[in-house]
């Protein structure tokens, strides 16, 4: 196993091993079998929920300041009226171009679009970086995200972050004009946002990730650490399809001070 990228079109599982055949009432009975364990996890992930709507919350300075696109603005009309907010903590490296920016978060991200259903449930949604409003917008409109995105000034860091790193996904409440942060999560806690890796679990290969356990001689071609998630150019590999469509990834003129990616994935 290499933790290397490989170019979108490629299909190299080629001649890897397969299941054995079998007609179609003993797969049906192997999958009943399953589908017991399956729905006990199902269960338990419904256990997990109701635990997490019983935590308590920590308050959180509702006017921390924030940049969007009509300039600064409170941490409070994030929720737009709403009474709940989640927020991804989008990380983000200062004086680098699109190719070179975190291919986790830009993973994440990439699978968030529809927020029809959450503001049903009256919960907000917006991505927080922590770069220049001027970078991380032009790298939105780049990647064609219609989510609401924001920039964390150096100062509001502390009081958002509290001590943890950009790569957070965390859930706030409004209660009339204060803030409590209700649930935070990182790492493999964010794949709740990221249906791709739901799907490829359901599939024969799985992931192909080297961590998997999977018959002797399953494609395993990717490690853990971030390769997984950039094509064969090195770039987030959600930027290729951008790419092919013509669309422009030029960020401007880039600030000083690049910064190494403290995110899980680069531990």
């Amino acid at each position: 196993m290499i933790d290397q990228p490989i170019h979108l079109d490629a299909s190299p599982i080629g001649d890897a091993p397969k299941p054995p055949v079998a007609d179609r009432a003993v797969f049906q009975a192997e999958l009943d079998r399953l589908r017991i364990r399956e729905k006990a996890h199902t269960h338990e992930g419904d256990a997990l929920a109701a635990a997490r709507r019983r935590l308590p919350m920590v308050a959180v300075d509702p006017q921390t300041p924030l940049t969007g696109p009509k300039g600064p603005v409170p941490l409070i009309d994030l929720f737009d009226g709403r009474s709940q907010l989640i927020a991804y903590f989008h990380m983000w490296h200062p004086g680098r171009p699109a190719a070179q920016q975190c291919e986790g978060c830009t993973f994440n991200t990439s699978h968030v679009s529809e927020l029809a259903y959450l503001h049903s449930r009256d919960v907000s949604y917006a991505v927080l970086a922590e770069g220049s409003y001027e970078e991380i917008s032009r790298y939105r409109d780049f990647m064609g995200y219609t989510v609401p995105w924001y920039s964390v000034p150096q100062e509001s860091v502390d009081r958002l972050i509290a001590g943890r790193y950009f790569g957070i996904l965390a859930c706030y409440l409004r209660d009339g004009e204060q803030v409590y942060e209700t649930y935070w999560t990182s790492g493999r806690g964010n794949e709740a946002m990221a249906p791709s890796y739901g799907l490829l679990d359901r599939t024969v290969y799985g992931r192909q990730e080297d961590w998997e356990d999977s018959p002797t001689g399953w494609p395993q071609r990717w490690g853990s650490k971030g390769g997984q998630f950039r094509s064969a150019d090195g770039r987030p590999m959600a930027q290729q399809p951008r790419l092919q469509a013509g669309r422009d990834d030029d960020l401007g003129p880039l600030s000083d001070g690049p910064t190494r990616c403290t995110c899980s994935l680069h531990d």
